[in-house]
């Protein structure tokens, strides 16, 4: 049993989604029998290189210079030999942060991880199960939100167009509204996952 945790907030360590998914690691641990293995990947202590102009002339040639993909296949890989995702990330006006979106930009390569078709983008890698935790200052869902939310369908359609379509949100809403919003945002999240397929007592990898 292999995870990956992506981390794309600023915060690192310190922010309230680490938190949990630490816990979600922790649940995934508890119920492999198999060895377990955690990959982190923190885009913003570590960030990722820019899409270059050489990668963009290559990934729109017939003969590309599989040389300017190195930081894409090695994320891709990254990605191809994990059983679950779990991805850490804020919501920046509205959407990702940009070390998300990055990141998206290079795991998303045509011809290696989909192909297009005329209904759209088909995805070439396996399903597993994914949980994004989603930290917002604000609300973005139920009966206070104020501001629209980009991210979950952007994020939704950028994962399933390579073939991860069991994707779940963790929202941990009103963050900046003091200790007790940050508490009862904690205590919603373990609530949701509990209700989890992927933490079910028969669950066992």
């Amino acid at each position: 049993m292999k995870i990956l945790s992506i981390n794309a907030s600023p915060h690192g360590e310190a922010s309230t989604g680490f938190a949990i998914a630490h816990e979600i690691e922790q649940r995934v641990r508890s119920l492999t029998t198999s060895r377990f293995e955690r990959v982190s990947r923190d885009l913003v202590a570590e960030p990722l290189s820019p899409i270059s102009q050489e990668y963009a002339l290559a990934i729109t040639s017939r003969d590309p210079d599989l040389s300017k993909f190195e930081t894409s296949e090695r994320l891709i890989c990254e990605l191809e030999s994990t059983d679950v995702l779990v991805i850490n990330t804020p919501v920046h006006n509205f959407t990702v942060p940009a070390s998300l979106k990055l990141w998206i930009d290079h795991v998303l390569r045509i011809g290696r991880t989909f192909v297009p078709t005329p209904d759209g983008k088909v995805g070439l890698m396996k399903d597993r199960p994914t949980i994004v935790i989603v930290g917002s200052g604000g609300f973005h869902v139920g009966e206070r939100a104020r501001q629209p939310d980009f991210l979950t369908p952007y994020v939704t359609h950028a994962l399933g167009s390579i073939g991860i379509k069991d994707v779940r949100y963790i929202r941990l809403q009103g963050l900046v509204y003091g200790p007790d919003a940050v508490n009862l945002a904690l205590e919603e999240a373990r609530a949701e996952l509990n209700l989890h397929p992927l933490f079910a007592t028969s669950a066992v990898f």
